[in-house]
């Protein structure tokens, strides 16, 4: 989609888009057509609550001029964001080619948050549908967005950014298993960011094995196609003559999730596909940071494996070495996850000695159960890391919850012939993950994990989303560090 900013409203605006907020009427109306819009709005019982819509056409000369009110509520930025998001899901297959919204009154904020939600919105994934009905096919290709607002360009900037990395995490998520896997993947997203100055490292199985990745590789040893890490390091505040501390961003990249020997139920296992959920927030964000050039000195690094099971597959009971030296008994080949996470977090330690790590993972059904798909779960060893990435969860939208840690959790990973075991009881599962995978940093890295399993996809539509992929891991980490790490 196309977006557009005009200083003032185009002469041809054969659909019109006008902000009204809550218990208001709309500016910008023809004094000879307010009492049929006025008619309009009482008849579809709009209020212009956010995220809320209503239309009526009025006469324009000889021909008649659509216009479509957006709800903003008590008009703040969020709900600009939900209002672009309405404006699209409305006319997005309509029959309509371009709409001008007239924001004369909003702020580059708020203007900028609204063609975001708008653009947001529109991403679909067709590529597979060759027989899409006519009216089912996008018409809409354009928003011109009138706004007296100064500095547009540079606020822009900023929300396009993240855009881009959300359009790259919903595509991967999207993308079938037999198209997406872990070679492809790394294909894909070098692809994506080429030309934007990441320094790209790509560690594959024979390099994993000299590394002493026995945790990640258990996983990867049912399956045909290889394990590979992935690592996108951008030095944005050393470009800037900056000397700021190193933050990892860490993504569970699993392909496709059979569950391994402790192989899942038939019903639903399609949707494993999207077990590299963590890993696509990872590289979007990673994207959305070097498109805007963040001044930040971030590292986003992928474990990406997938999890079959076949004669060479891992088995409950198995004892495998991390690259840290711990070890680990496996007990369910499908809490493979963690497996995964703990190697390339003591790879990034070793190799790039983060200040601070911040891990993603569609890690647990338990923390569907615990929070739904309303929001995603955090842990962390440092309460100060915890609040800036609440704080960020709540500006961008991207909504978490902090769970706690404990030592009486830890005790229930011990094992009686290993270091560890990868699953404790059915009691707290989101929790032992999460002791898990804290056994693996380092002494004096302040850490956190998102556990995002309910959040990555979708069975019904969101203000910024259709029904699949959201792109849910992007907007708070850019968000993060846009507020914590940039000066």
């Amino acid at each position: 989609m196309k977006i557009t900013f005009a200083a003032t409203r185009p002469v041809e605006a054969g659909v019109l888009a006008l902000t009204v907020r809550k218990g208001a009427q709309p500016d910008g109306i023809a004094l000879e057509h307010a009492a049929l819009v006025t008619a309009a709005m009482a008849a579809q019982r709009f209020e212009g609550e956010a995220g809320s819509s209503a239309e009526v056409f009025v006469a324009d000369g000889t021909s008649a001029q659509r216009l479509v009110l957006l709800g903003v509520g008590e008009g703040d930025d969020a709900a600009y964001e939900r209002a672009g998001g309405a404006l699209t899901a409305k006319l997005l297959t309509a029959g309509a080619a371009r709409v001008v919204a007239d924001l004369s009154d909003a702020d580059a904020a708020s203007t900028t948050r609204f063609a975001a939600g708008a653009a947001q919105r529109s991403w679909r994934f067709d590529e597979y549908r060759t027989r899409l009905p006519e009216k089912q096919k996008p018409t809409l290709n354009e928003i011109v967005v009138v706004s007296a607002a100064g500095d547009i360009d540079a606020a822009w900037t900023k929300r396009n950014a993240v855009t881009q990395g959300l359009g790259l995490a919903r595509t991967l998520a999207t993308l079938p298993p037999n198209i997406l896997y872990p070679e492809s993947f790394v294909e894909r997203v070098t692809q994506a960011v080429d030309g934007l100055g990441l320094e790209i490292t790509v560690i594959d199985e024979d390099q994993m094995r000299e590394l002493g990745m026995g945790a990640l590789l258990g996983v990867s040893q049912g399956s045909r196609r290889e394990a590979r890490i992935l690592a996108l390091k951008w030095n944005g505040a050393e470009d800037h003559g900056g000397d700021a501390p190193l933050t990892a961003l860490v993504g569970k990249g699993v392909t496709f999730d059979t569950g391994g020997i402790s192989i899942k139920p038939a019903a639903g296992m399609e949707d494993m596909k999207w077990d590299m959920g963590g890993a696509g927030a990872v590289a979007g964000a990673m994207l959305s940071l070097a498109a805007r050039k963040a001044r930040a000195n971030v590292i986003g690094v992928m474990g990406l494996v997938e999890n079959m099971p076949d004669g060479n597959a891992q088995r409950p009971g198995d004892v495998v070495t991390s690259m840290s030296g711990q070890t680990i008994e496996v007990i369910n080949t499908d809490a493979e996850g963690r497996l995964v996470l703990c190697d390339a977090i003591t790879w990034v330690q070793r190799e790039h000695k983060p200040a601070q790590i911040i891990d993603l993972a569609t890690l647990t059904g338990a923390m569907i159960v615990s929070l739904g798909n309303e929001m995603g779960g955090l842990f962390s060893n440092d309460d100060g890391l915890a609040e800036q990435i609440l704080a960020a969860g709540r500006a961008s939208g991207d909504l978490l919850w902090r769970f706690p840690l404990a030592d009486g959790y830890d005790k229930l990973i011990d094992s009686a012939i290993a270091d560890m075991k990868n699953v404790g009881p059915r009691g707290g599962g989101s929790i032992t993950a999460a002791q898990f995978i804290k056994r693996f940093v380092d002494e004096g890295v302040k850490w956190a994990h998102l556990d995002i399993a309910g959040m990555v996809w979708s069975e019904k539509d969101g203000a910024t989303w259709g029904k699949g992929a959201t792109g849910y891991g992007v907007r708070v980490l850019d968000r993060f560090v846009a507020d914590n790490l940039e000066g």
